[in-house]
């Protein structure tokens, strides 16, 4: 039986998340159907704008994202405490860009003098509001739901077009959650989509590099802020210049089809947290094949099954993957 999403998710063990969406019938998001002739490419660009925009709006930061053909991949980081600092108004008037709300939240944004009982109302409401604007499970819908809608209005059908449930990894330490951006990224060049990951159309690293030759980093996802250190800014533990090598050099094995190692000591970051060379292709590569639900060094893995009442622990062959 899977597990619910509310175990799958746990704020107070890792904010990160990678999610994947793939498609349930052979309607693709990019390039050319073989049997009908048509393209679906401009799709790829509905995805990629629908995803900023949720990150405007929700208390959710893009990390990476790849949008391949016929399903997406996406790592998420959930800001907890910035979705508890919203006002009230604040909350309804980010809520109110997804949906109408209810005729007290519309009055109460609008200024409206309300009765004691309507105020008490909406704050409630704006509550509930404020609980699903950090959360991965209506962030993913809110993403999939318009798509799935316009698609099914372009191919004049009706039925599902994504898989009932998205499929989640939390990423418990930096590790995990620099091997999974790196996946992600990756994923156009392993799929022979493109040449260079500068050249990966709708992807977060052809975003980075486009505002990196510019010096300055997108807004729209969560930014690099350096190694850790005291009195660090929100942002991803990481060196932008580092990762950015990290995965050139990458890239350049995987489009000349070859296996061979990567010398760690001109790659500071895979020193830092602790990643052999030799098992670095294979997360960067097969990450979902090689990882579960769960994914971190030994001692990450361990307690968080235990925090989270845990039986059955991820097989040790692909713990063993990140120590």
């Amino acid at each position: 039986m899977p597990r619910s999403r509310k175990e799958q998710v746990s704020l107070e063990d890792t904010p990160y998340y990678h999610c994947v969406a793939r498609c349930v019938r052979r309607a693709f998001l990019c390039g050319d159907d073989p049997i009908t002739g048509n393209s679906y490419e401009h799709r790829r660009g509905w995805i990629e704008t629908r995803l900023l925009f949720l990150a405007s709006v929700f208390s959710i930061d893009i990390c990476a994202y790849a949008v391949m053909s016929n399903h997406l991949h996406v790592v998420l980081h959930v800001d907890a405490e910035k979705a508890k600092s919203w006002s009230t108004l604040e909350v309804l008037q980010r809520w109110h860009t997804l949906h109408k709300g209810t005729m007290f939240t519309q009055r109460y944004v609008r200024g409206e003098n309300l009765p004691n009982y309507a105020v008490v109302l909406a704050e409630t409401i704006a509550e509930t509001y404020r609980q699903r604007l950090m959360d991965i499970s209506w962030f993913m819908k809110e993403l999939n739901e318009p798509i799935a809608r316009r698609a099914n209005f372009e191919d004049n059908c009706t039925g599902h077009f994504w898989e009932g449930r998205f499929k989640s990894q939390a990423l418990l330490d930096e590790a995990a959650l620099m091997a999974c951006m790196a996946y992600v990224d990756l994923n156009p060049l392993r799929a022979r989509m493109s040449k260079t990951p500068e050249d990966s159309d709708f992807t977060s690293v052809k975003k980075r590099v486009t505002s990196a030759k510019r010096k300055h980093q997108p807004k729209t996802l969560y930014p690099f802020v350096g190694n850790p250190k005291k009195d660090m800014p929100k942002g991803l533990p990481f060196k932008l210049t580092d990762y950015l090598e990290l995965i050139d050099m990458t890239g350049r094995i995987i489009r000349e089809d070859k296996r061979g190692s990567i010398d760690a000591s001109l790659l500071p970051i895979l020193k830092r947290l602790n990643i052999s060379s030799e098992n670095w292709l294979c997360i960067a590569t097969e990450f979902e094949k090689r990882t579960g639900g769960v994914v971190g060094k030994e001692q990450s893995i361990a307690h968080f099954c235990e925090s989270n009442q845990r039986q059955r622990k991820p097989n040790r062959q692909k713990r063993q993957l990140l120590n």
